[in-house]
C-alpha cells in the first residue's frame, strides 16, 4: 500500500517531471513511506531534497526560539522554497499534543514570519498529506489498524487505479465548479448561522488531489469585504495541540467583529490578532469527499467530507484572485448534514445543496 501511496502523490499530486527540485518535508514517523516518494521523484529524473524532521522539532522551536528567530524567517529557507518546482509535506506527527504548552502568542508570531514563505510556496506544485500514525489514531478516536483503513479508503488507494479514481472525482467536482463560478452570492444557512458573502470576480477551484491528499472540495477565495452575518462551526478542530471547539464568529463587510468559542478561546484570540489579514476570510471550500464520512479532528480530512461547508480565516489561495494575506490560514468547518442539524447552502438565492445533499 505505501508503494501506491508513494507513486500517487509523485505520479499525480505532484506529477513530477524530469529535471525539477522537489522539496520533500517529511517526520521520522514516515521515513519508510519518505524513501519510496525518494526514489521515486529519482525515477523521473527529479531531484528530491529531502527535509527530514524529529518529533518535537517544532514545539522545541517554540520553546527555545529568540525573539529574531520567532519574528523572522530564515533567508536559507526563503532561497530554499525560491529556488524548488515544487513541494510535498507528509504530517506524522506522534504526539499532537506536543505544542500545546506553547503559549498562543509565540505561535501566531511564527504564522507572521512564515508568512512570506508560505505565499511563495503556494506559487509551486505543491501538496499536504498524512501518514497515519497511532497518535492521529488516537484522535479520531480509532484503533490504529482502523485508522489505517479509514486513511487509505479517504485517498481511494483502496480502488483498482487510484489515479483514475481521482481523475474520475475531478470530472463529478467541475459540474459543480461550473455551476459556482457563475455565482456573486453565497448564504449559509443552519442552526446558529446565517452568513452572506460574495464570490463574483473569483474562480472557483477544483481540488481533486493535486495539492491535498485526501482531497474531495470545491473551494475559492470570497470578496475580502463581502462576508456579512454570523456563522457557528459544529465540528471541533484541533490546532497546534489544542482542542477548539463551538467556534462563532460575527462578520461586518469581511471583518470578524466578535469571535468566541466554548474551548479554546485563548488560542482563537491570538489567531485572529495574527496580523491585520487574520480577522478577514481567505476560503469558502464544500467538502465532496464521500469516503469521509466522520470528524478526525484532523483538519485535512473533516474539511473533505461531503455535507460540510469550511471557511478559513486569513490567507487566501492566488489562483483564486484572493488578495487577502495573513501568516494564518485556519480552515473552520460547518456540518450541514441533516444528522448534524442540516442546513442550506445557496448561490444567487438558488439551493446549491440542502442538508449536505447537492441540489
Amino acid at each position: 500500500m505505501l508503494q501506491r501511496y508513494a507513486t500517487l502523490l509523485v505520479d499525480y499530486c505532484l506529477d513530477v517531471r524530469e529535471g525539477e527540485s522537489v522539496l520533500i518535508n517529511v517526520g521520522a514517523a514516515a521515513a519508510d513511506l519518505a524513501r519510496l516518494v525518494h526514489n521515486d521523484v529519482l525515477a523521473r529524473g527529479a531531484w528530491p531534497i529531502m527535509r527530514l524532521t524529529y518529533p518535537g522539532q517544532v514545539e522545541d522551536y517554540l520553546m527555545h526560539a529568540k525573539d529574531r528567530q520567532l519574528d523572522h524567517a530564515s533567508k536559507a529557507a526563503q532561497l530554499e522554497i525560491n529556488a524548488v518546482d515544487a513541494w510535498l509535506r507528509i504530517a506524522s506527527d506522534t504526539n499532537t499534543r506536543g505544542a500545546a504548552s506553547a503559549p498562543p502568542e509565540r505561535l501566531a508570531r511564527l504564522g507572521r514570519a512564515q508568512a512570506a514563505i508560505t505565499r511563495t510556496r503556494l506559487t509551486k506544485k505543491w501538496c499536504g498529506t498524512l501518514y497515519p500514525t497511532p497518535a492521529y489514531a488516537q484522535d479520531a478516536g480509532m484503533p490504529t489498524d482502523e485508522f489505517e483503513t479509514f486513511v487509505w479508503r479517504a485517498m481511494m488507494l483502496d480502488t483498482p487505479d487510484p489515479k483514475a479514481a481521482w481523475l474520475a472525482m475531478h470530472a463529478e467536482q467541475q459540474a459543480l465548479v461550473d455551476r459556482l463560478n457563475r455565482a456573486k452570492v453565497i448564504r449559509i444557512q443552519a442552526d446558529g448561522a446565517d452568513l452572506t458573502l460574495r464570490v463574483d470576480g473569483r474562480l472557483w477551484q477544483n481540488s481533486s488531489g493535486r495539492r491535498n491528499m485526501p482531497s474531495g472540495e470545491v473551494f475559492t477565495s470570497p470578496l475580502e469585504d463581502s462576508a456579512n452575518g454570523v456563522v457557528r462551526f459544529t465540528v471541533p478542530s484541533s490546532v497546534s495541540g489544542r482542542d477548539v471547539r463551538d467556534v462563532t464568529l460575527n462578520f461586518t463587510d469581511g471583518l470578524v467583529t466578535k469571535a468566541r468559542a466554548e474551548v479554546g478561546n485563548d488560542y482563537l484570540q491570538a489567531a485572529i490578532n495574527t496580523d491585520a489579514g487574520a480577522k478577514f476570510l481567505g476560503e469558502i471550500g464544500i467538502g465532496t469527499n464521500r469516503n469521509i464520512q466522520r470528524p478526525t479532528r484532523n483538519i485535512l480530512f473533516d474539511e473533505k467530507i461531503s455535507g460540510t461547508v469550511h471557511l478559513a480565516l486569513g490567507n487566501s489561495y492566488p489562483e483564486t484572485g484572493g488578495k487577502n494575506i495573513s501568516g494564518l490560514h485556519w480552515d473552520l468547518i460547518l456540518d450541514m448534514r441533516a444528522e448534524a442539524g442540516g442546513g442550506q447552502l445557496s448561490a444567487d438565492g438558488e439551493p446549491v445543496s440542502i442538508n449536505g445533499l447537492f441540489v
